[in-house]
């Protein structure tokens, strides 16, 4: 099958676009291989310092976005900075366990042996305005700890780079996502635990 000139420099770039924005997972410390042959796990989340866009302090970032949605109308950025929290807990923690439980083949336990303590060191919302888009975002690093003794840190992996969006373009809320951008980070964190 022959491509022609335009579809092959087209094919290129969205190649280039793709290895470009390529979620990047590594070892920073200690050995992940201590999951191995374990059938469950226990997950904690943490948000401490986290840097949001443009915003190293993330606090910042929460205050401007409240005082724009307020000055439009009256509550809407209290409810906005509301949900910011609160969609933490109700949808990109249950995004990430489901993922990281379906490609790592465990169940979830709170007393299993170990806990994956996932902390996200930044967030990028992205945007989609149906003409222009651009994914969400998040780093963070992985630390295994023994669930006994939680202080104890077994091993660290980074994740940096886990794209957040939907095949469908239907992705106009920031927290859908954002969301996507944990399940994504989780399948791939996943798969990396089993391979190393």
């Amino acid at each position: 099958m022959k491509i022609s000139f335009p579809v092959a420099i087209i094919i290129a770039l969205l190649s280039i676009a793709t290895i470009s924005n390529a979620q990047k997972i590594k070892i920073v410390d200690g050995d992940p291989s201590i999951l191995k042959g374990q059938t469950s796990i226990a997950f904690k989340f943490t948000y401490d310092n986290m840097a949001i866009g443009k915003f190293e302090n993330g606090q910042d970032y929460i205050d401007k976005k409240t005082a724009e949605y307020n000055a439009k109308q009256a509550g809407k950025g209290d409810r906005w900075a509301k949900e910011w929290v609160t969609n933490r807990a109700a949808r990109y923690e249950p995004k990430f366990i489901d993922l990281f439980l379906k490609y790592g083949l465990m169940s979830e336990k709170d007393d299993a042996k170990y806990t994956i303590i996932f902390h996200t060191s930044f967030t990028e919302a992205g945007y989609n305005v149906y003409i222009s888009r651009h994914n969400a975002e998040i780093n963070g690093e992985a630390m295994i700890v023994e669930t006994a003794h939680p202080d104890k840190v077994l091993a660290t992996i980074s994740v940096e780079k886990a794209p957040g969006r939907t095949y469908g373009g239907d992705d106009y809320d920031s927290a859908t996502r954002i969301a996507e951008s944990y399940a994504d980070a989780a399948k791939y964190l996943a798969k990396f635990i089993i391979k190393n």
